[in-house]
């Protein structure tokens, strides 16, 4: 298999929980440093591992002990970090969105490409059995041509589960930049690339109340909409439909749906690696649930980054930054519609990233990671 790739995480707040867990049982990969604002955090991290050190940021940026940067700070700070990383030569893989705005994420690829870096990024839950069996089906042609989806995602907002929630309605957050990127992410597996798009927003209120945790009770500020509706126009001619809100109490809407001329499907939480696919067809009876046949079996969080350092130079990493800044020019432009009211083409494109055939979780675990050459 040859030496592990050694991963340094910059961020060590709530979502690394899940990378920590996955990535401490991939023996493809070794954590050699972790660091986080939070001195004690890190320290506290690093006890866990066998093989990482705390550091201080800048130190883990420059570490020859790093091959690939785990970028999983907040939003505002996603494009600092990875320019940083880049500068010092590492490959950086981070969370989701790619940067806090399109400008910054272009910066982010350019520089990227021209230090002849890797560059990738969250989410990867549309690599699971989830959306790639629907593809699969969609692909077989199992509802016929696909005319149009639609995506949904409502809930009362983060302030209730999480115990600092102030990035989420901030520049970089709102419900659109924060769950949009797996419901888009998921679109483009199903449908391709978008060619222009319509958005129309709204605020419902200037303040939100924290519910859990040391500062549970206070308020704090709303500087985002907090409910985003949009068209999407597909290269393919389909049309999706999306509604990301953190104002609504609930839905009963799935998730997301495909129409074809011959059938629907009903596809799970982009959100989650796994779930439900049903297909309900024009000959009926009904829906019926399709058993996996495509996707990464059981894959958790981290299951991106081994597809990425496993890629190297003979594949395309399927969440890389191709789809990443796609899928933040779609968010950033439906915001800027509903800013200027009128429909915006849009200026960059991704081929669908290749199928993930179904794996086993043994296999995908022990994916071979490709030496870290720049």
């Amino acid at each position: 298999m040859g030496d592990p790739h050694r991963i340094g995480i910059i961020g060590l707040g709530v979502i690394s929980r899940a990378y920590l867990d996955t990535l401490a049982g991939a023996p493809s990969v070794r954590i050699t440093a972790v660091a986080d604002l939070d001195a004690a955090r890190a320290e506290a991290v690093a006890a866990e591992l066998p093989d990482a050190r705390a550091m201080a940021v800048d130190e883990l940026l420059s570490s020859s002990e790093v091959d690939t940067v785990l970028n999983l700070t907040i939003p505002a700070a996603h494009a600092e970090i990875a320019l940083a990383a880049i500068a010092n030569g590492k490959h950086v893989y981070g969370e989701k969105p790619l940067a806090a705005s399109f400008a910054q994420a272009r910066e982010v690829v350019d520089a990227a490409d021209v230090a002849g870096v890797r560059l990738g990024c969250a989410p990867d839950t549309v690599l699971g059995t989830g959306t790639q069996t629907a593809r699969a089906a969609i692909d077989g042609g199992v509802i016929g041509r696909p005319f149009a989806a639609s995506a949904v995602m409502v809930t009362a907002g983060h302030e209730r589960w999480h115990p600092n929630p102030d990035f989420y309605y901030r520049e970089g957050g709102g419900p659109l930049l924060d769950m949009g990127p797996y419901y888009v992410a998921s679109l483009i597996q199903l449908l391709g690339p978008v060619r222009s798009v319509t958005g129309a927003s709204s605020r419902l209120r200037a303040e939100r109340v924290i519910a859990t945790g040391l500062r549970a009770g206070e308020r704090i500020p709303v500087e985002v909409d907090t409910h985003v509706a949009g068209i999407l126009e597909h290269v393919n001619g389909a049309l999706s439909t999306i509604t990301t809100s953190f104002d609504g109490i609930a839905t009963a809407a799935a998730p997301i749906e495909v129409h074809g001329e011959l059938g629907t499907l009903a596809v799970p939480d982009p959100n989650n690696f796994d779930g439900e696919v049903r297909l309900a067809t024009i000959e009926g009876p009904g829906w019926r649930e399709l058993e996996p046949s495509a996707g990464y079996v059981a894959a958790t969080r981290g299951a991106g980054l081994l597809d990425f350092v496993s890629a190297g130079d003979g594949r395309r990493p399927r969440a890389g930054a191709d789809v990443a800044l796609h899928s933040l020019e779609i968010m950033t432009a439906l915001l800027e519609s509903a800013r200027v009211g009128r429909r915006l083409e849009l200026t960059t494109s991704v081929d669908r990233p290749e199928p993930v055939p179904l794996t086993p979780q043994s296999e995908w675990m022990r994916s071979r990671a490709t030496s870290p050459s720049r």
